[in-house]
């Protein structure tokens, strides 16, 4: 009598075990959250990083003698930020974001950067080599329009850590290089510090 009422309450114990397994949604609680509000998850560079520093240095950029004195939108081509730091930071993604705000402004004009210029090559080779299109529609060799400046810069950082405290240092630098005579025509940095405690 006291096995058969044992095994009525474990069973009756996994059934609702189960119902309740069920019944709970099977992964993490997802949201939209804003993408413009502070990100404070940890130290690491997060999206507040990257858009502070891309609004700085586009902002600082728009207000400097190369693009207030240009009768036309200067020319530029933009060069890989380097990544001194000690952790994993998709430097691409920064340089997309400054040179889309550029772009936006229309006061900047962007050939294609030293990453993209593959693509550029096989696609006038794949229209003017290939024999599939007719001569009139071809996209002609010989016609690319040089940057007159070039962007390039780098993110570095100092971290300082204790058992209790960690603190992070960036330090984003960008410059405007003139590529025919090689002069710093323009640069800027933004400093970031960002401090986490147990």
């Amino acid at each position: 009598m006291l096995n058969l009422k044992r095994v009525y309450i474990i069973a009756t114990l996994s059934v609702l075990a189960l119902t309740v397994g069920c019944a709970s949604p099977s992964g993490p609680s997802v949201k939209y959250g804003d993408s413009k509000g502070v990100e404070t998850v940890n130290t690491d560079f997060g999206s507040t990083d990257l858009q502070t520093i891309a609004e700085s240095m586009a902002r600082s950029l728009l207000d400097s003698r190369v693009v207030l004195d240009s009768r036309e939108p200067p020319r530029v081509t933009v060069y890989d930020v380097k990544n001194k730091t000690s952790e994993y930071i998709d430097t691409s993604a920064i340089t997309a974001k400054i040179r889309s705000q550029l772009t936006r402004s229309g006061r900047v004009r962007f050939t294609v950067s030293t990453s993209e210029m593959q693509n550029q090559v096989d696609e006038l080779k794949r229209q003017n080599q290939s024999g599939l299109y007719a001569a009139q529609t071809q996209t002609r060799m010989g016609n690319m329009n040089g940057a007159k400046y070039r962007v390039e810069g780098f993110i570095g950082s100092i971290v300082k850590q204790t058992k209790d405290v960690k603190d992070v240092f960036y330090n984003f630098h960008l410059s405007l290089i003139n590529n025919e005579t090689g002069d710093i025509e323009w640069e800027d940095e933004k400093e970031i510090r960002k401090t986490a405690s147990r």
